[in-house]
C-alpha cells in the first residue's frame, strides 16, 4: 500500500517487514543482503508508524456463543497473548520489562534520570544548530484557510531537568525506577533510505554515503527484552573480527533508559561516551516502533560524515525478546 501510495507505479513490488521495533533497521539489512546475494539491485527501506491512529480489536469468543470477548489497545503491538506463552513467559508490559533490567543490572533511578536528561540536551542542541534538516524532510500540511503548514522539526523534545525528573511517579510500582520521563514516547513517524548495488548507483548518477556491512539478531528472555542488542552486537562485532572500541558512532534505540544503560555498559561502554546517540536518542526524540530503526541508521550515517569517523553501529531491543544489530561503514 505504501508504494501505490507513494506513486511509485504497480510494476514496483513491495514487502511488509515485521519485526516489531526493529522493522526498520530489518529492512535495511534485509534490502542490503538481497542486493549482495543478486536478487535486486535498487531498493528503498525503512519503516512507518502511525501509533496516534492504532486501532483497538476485538477478539472472537473462546468458545461458540460465548461472551468473553476482549478489546485490545494495538498501540504497542499486537496483543492477543497465546495462553501458552503467557503460562510458559507471563506477561510483562514494556515498563515492567525495563524495571526488570533495571533490578538486574543494578541501574538507579538516578542514573536513568541523568541519561534521559542527556538525551533531551543533546537533541536539543542538534535541532537548535539545524543538524537535523540532513535528515528530515519537511512535510506540507495543507490548512483551511491560508498557507500550508509547513512541518519540519520533530516535536517530542522537552526541555526539563534533573529535578523535574525526580518528581515524576514511577509507572510500574512506587518503588519503580521506570517513569515517562526517562522512557521512550509514543509517536508517530517514518524513514527511509536508498539501497543500491555499486552499479545501480553508477548508472543512477547517485553518491553513496555508506556500506552496510552486516546484520545480526540476537534472542532474550522475553522479561528483559531491553538487554536484546548486547548480544546482537557481541554477535556482529565478533563475525566482523571488531570492538566497541573501534566504533566511530554508536547509535542505540532508547526504549528506556534502564535498558539503554545496561547495554552499554554490558559491551563496556560509558553510557555517557560522547559516540554514544550524540544528538540525542528516542527518550527526547520518540519511538515510533516501525520507524525507529531506519531512523538510528540514518542518523549514524548523517555523524560518520559528521565526524569523519569510518564505522557506526545501530542496535536495539524488541519486544518479546530479542535485539538487532546494524554494522554500517561510511563511503
Amino acid at each position: 500500500m505504501a508504494v501505490l501510495l507513494a506513486g511509485m507505479g504497480e510494476a514496483v513490488p513491495g514487502v511488509t517487514v515485521n519485526r516489531l521495533c526493529s522493522s526498520g533497521l530489518n529492512a535495511l539489512g534485509m534490502a542490503a543482503q538481497a542486493i549482495r546475494s543478486g536478487d535486486a539491485d535498487f531498493l528503498i527501506a525503512g519503516g512507518a508508524e502511525s501509533m496516534t491512529r492504532a486501532p483497538y480489536v476485538l477478539g472472537k469468543a473462546g468458545s461458540a456463543f460465548g461472551r468473553d470477548q476482549k478489546i485490545e489497545d494495538t498501540t504497542l503491538g499486537w496483543r492477543f497473548i497465546n495462553p501458552a506463552m503467557q503460562a510458559a513467559y507471563g506477561v510483562d508490559t514494556m515498563p515492567q520489562t525495563g524495571e526488570n533490567v533495571a533490578e538486574q543490572w543494578g541501574v538507579s533511578r538516578e542514573e536513568q534520570d541523568r541519561f534521559a536528561l542527556a538525551s533531551q540536551e543533546k537533541a536539543a542542541r542538534a535541532q537548535a544548530n539545524g543538524r537535523f534538516a540532513a535528515e528530515i524532510v519537511p512535510v506540507s500540511i495543507p490548512q483551511k484557510r491560508g498557507d500550508p503548514l509547513l512541518f519540519e522539526a520533530d516535536e517530542h523534545l522537552r526541555a526539563t531537568s534533573l529535578e523535574a525528573l525526580a518528581k515524576l511517579k514511577p509507572v510500574v510500582k512506587a518503588d519503580g525506577t521506570v517513569t515517562a520521563g526517562n522512557a521512550s514516547g509514543l509517536n508517530d513517524g517514518a524513514a527511509a533510505m536508498l539501497v543500491a548495488s555499486e552499479a545501480a548507483a553508477v548508472t543512477h548518477g547517485l553518491t553513496p554515503r555508506a556500506r552496510v556491512i552486516g546484520m545480526a539478531a540476537a534472542g532474550i528472555a522475553p522479561r528483559i527484552m531491553g538487554a536484546g542488542p548486547i548480544e546482537a552486537a557481541r554477535k556482529l562485532l565478533a563475525r566482523n573480527d571488531m570492538t566497541v572500541d573501534q566504533l566511530d558512532v554508536i547509535e542505540l534505540n532508547e526504549a528506556f533508559a534502564s535498558q539503554a544503560i545496561a547495554t552499554l555498559r554490558d559491551l563496556a561502554v560509558d553510557p555517557f561516551d560522547p559516540r554514544v546517540n550524540p544528538n540525542g536518542g528516542a527518550i527526547a526524540l520518540g519511538h515510533p516502533l516501525g520507524m525507529s530503526g531506519a531512523r538510528i541508521a540514518l542518523s549514524a550515517v548523517e555523524q560518520l560524515h559528521r565526524t569523519g569517523g569510518r564505522h557506526a553501529l545501530a542496535f536495539m531491543c524488541i519486544g518479546v525478546g530479542q535485539g538487532l544489530a546494524l554494522l554500517l561503514e561510511r563511503v
